[in-house]
């Protein structure tokens, strides 16, 4: 236990709880064996990779998996609920249950758009919980919510009230959900992915608002993320989970510092750094064997005595991997003059994009929203543009803009000399070739019900590249080339993960040979190792293919990592432009300086001042409440 926390005064203890799942190809353990327990007011961060039992560890705390296929096989969960005193929540009953959820454990799911109900106003479904546990009269149960949409910092809380999910931004329906479980003062909140896909900004302030939130109510926190950057910092203490299996766990200080276990060191090295610029990012697999699978005699040996075979291990430290990979200043110097050789392949000359709003009975034009607003920037063959900016900021309208999957309203859009803006369907046709995207969501961008090798096939047979009986051969090619085996041919997209199904998406857009690539948000949402291999196989095939690239991300630190130059978008505009590392160093606008420092970093010296706020507000509490029995006496 954290050394800021009392064991005595634990409020959830886990216990050799194991979860199988039951489907038509047998028996799947999606945890196994594990034991864990949360204090009072402690913050606990569990992280691994998509498939490591985070969600389900989370799921099953209040026995939100269904029976079947989730099967509780053994365990238990003991909670100290003010209600019922010690119990074991997998032994409860559903009338039993209900009293506990959201008014004693509350939980903030990943997805919030499909965690709220889209019928219901998002004031109503936090009346709902207020009037369900609490029992009090709708008219105050009003007050009440509009108070807590003011706590959560949502603008204009009493219109929020009236909205509905569909018309709010994602970070309000983050906020939203968070008032939702803080409505009853829970002793215990369970965040699942809480901010992923959100940008940074945004990110940062949901953040900062758990933290204060849980020192103002002491409310203990279980945070699930893949992120370890994120975990630094809002957690006391880490539980490492693998394969459904906590393979590593301690303080925060203890486990960044000195991390014991190779998973633990590849989520660590695989982060993309702001202070270092890295030639290629290290990945898990770089610290555990090609199997990737930890055997189960390490597992069930004590922490002291395990000893993971290190034959094909290529690093041993994180120190290690970083300083191997880091570009020196040579390579630096000589990648920005290979920039900047040659003509531009990308000419773009005020470049507009205006969508009108109309009002009224006839649909008067009033105005218009200028989502791109008379942009100009040239690309070189060869280099990788950074597109970086917040949400709503005009990035991906500017990517479907530059291959006229939208219609610009004004400008030009040049490419090996022939204006975009002005071909006609057939001539656009055409240049499919060239240009191809990629988008943020893979499994959204593939066909369900077809194969991965005709999908990829596909656009070689509209095109007509290629022989017929070639075409197949060259398929296995390109998935060879994002590192996957010819035996995925036949199958289909929801066989795969987000991370497999983004390396089928790239097979695809290689498929016809492009000279220039557009990557939105395209890796966004995976975890922060499948990140680092597909960055890494971006960067590889650029060598192989001469591509060039856009890189749109709110992520600065992925962008850096990518980028050649960087652009900083803002309101339908750019508002800095140039190389990478000097924007990151000496970035001349305040949007700039925010996104950068609203980027999880991970730091020690951070992880230190971290702790030490803990203690303080720790004693002060103690003191607080001393001071207070006293006074009552």
């Amino acid at each position: 236990m954290n050394e800021l926390f009392d064991n005595s005064k634990t409020v959830l203890d886990i216990r050799d709880l194991t979860v199988d799942f039951i489907s038509e190809n047998g028996i799947t353990t999606a945890v196994e064996d594990l034991t864990m327990s949360i204090g009072e007011g402690e913050s606990v961060g569990i992280v691994g990779e998509s498939g490591s039992g985070k969600t389900v560890t989370a799921l099953s705390i209040l026995k939100l998996l269904q029976s079947p296929p989730g099967i509780y096989r053994d365990g238990s969960i003991l909670f100290r609920s003010k209600i019922f005193g010690e119990v074991d929540l997998l032994q409860q009953s559903e009338d039993s249950l209900q009293k506990i959820r959201g008014h004693e454990i509350s939980m903030i799911f990943q997805e919030p758009m499909t965690s709220l109900n889209p019928v219901l106003s998002c004031g109503d479904q936090l009346v709902e919980s207020l009037t369900l546990h609490k029992g009090i009269k709708a008219k105050e149960a009003r007050e009440m919510a509009v108070d807590l949409f003011r706590t959560v910092q949502l603008p204009r809380a009493n219109i929020i009230f009236d909205s509905y999910p569909h018309n709010i931004s994602g970070g309000q329906k983050q906020r939203v959900m968070i008032a939702m479980a803080l409505a009853c003062q829970p002793q215990v909140i369970i965040a699942d992915e809480p901010t992923t896909a959100l940008d940074v900004t945004v990110q940062a302030n949901i953040l900062r608002l758990l933290k204060n939130l849980r020192e103002d109510l002491n409310s203990s926190v279980l945070f699930i993320t893949h992120d370890l950057g994120v975990i630094a910092e809002i957690a006391d203490r880490i539980i490492v989970m693998y394969e459904g299996r906590i393979v590593e766990q301690g303080t925060i200080w203890d486990v960044f510092s000195d991390p014991k276990h190779p998973y633990t060191k590849g989520l660590l090295a695989c982060r993309p750094r702001l202070d270092l610029r890295m030639k290629r990012l290290p990945t898990v697999s770089d610290f555990m064997s090609h199997d990737f699978r930890i055997p189960d005699e390490i597992i069930g040996e004590k922490e002291e005595e395990k000893n993971v075979d290190t034959e094909d291990q290529k690093y041993k430290s994180v120190g290690e991997a970083i300083l191997l990979n880091v570009e020196r200043k040579d390579e630096l110097i000589e990648r920005r003059l290979s920039v900047i050789q040659g003509g531009p392949i990308l000419t773009v000359n005020g470049l507009k994009k205006y969508y009108p709003i109309h009002k009224g009975l006839f649909g008067k034009h009033i105005e218009e929203v200028k989502a791109v607003d008379g942009i100009s920037f040239e690309v070189y063959p060869g280099e990788t543009i950074g597109l970086v900016g917040e949400s709503g900021c005009g990035k991906t309208t500017l990517g479907k803009l530059l291959i006229r999957l939208l219609e610009p309203t004004a400008g030009e859009i040049i490419f090996e000399g022939k204006n975009i803006a002005t071909l006609n369907q057939g001539e656009l046709r055409g240049l499919r070739k060239s240009m191809q995207i990629i988008f943020q969501d893979p499994y959204n961008s593939l066909n369900p019900r077809q194969t991965v090798g005709d999908a990829i096939l596909e656009p070689m047979k509209i095109h007509g590249l290629f022989r017929r009986v070639d075409r197949k051969d060259k398929v296995f090619e390109l998935l060879y080339k994002v590192g996957m085996k010819e035996s995925v041919y036949n199958r289909y997209p929801h066989e795969f993960s987000g991370g497999e199904r983004q390396r089928i998406c790239i097979a695809r857009a290689l498929s016809l040979q492009p000279r220039f690539v557009i990557l939105d948000e395209s890796v966004s949402a995976l975890d922060v190792s499948v990140q680092a291999q597909i960055l890494n196989l971006l960067n590889q095939l650029k060598k192989d293919f001469g591509f060039t690239y856009i890189f749109i991300s709110h992520d600065l630190s992925v962008v850096k990592f990518m980028s050649d130059r960087l652009f900083v978008m803002r309101n339908g505009r750019f508002i800095e432009m140039g190389f990478s590392e000097d924007i990151y160093l000496r970035p001349r606008e305040e949007y700039t300086q925010n996104l950068i420092e609203s980027i999880p970093k991970g730091d020690l010296e951070d992880i230190r001042k971290n702790v030490l706020r803990r203690r303080i507000l720790k004693t002060a509490r103690l003191i607080r409440e001393e001071i207070k029995t006293k006074h009552d006496e």
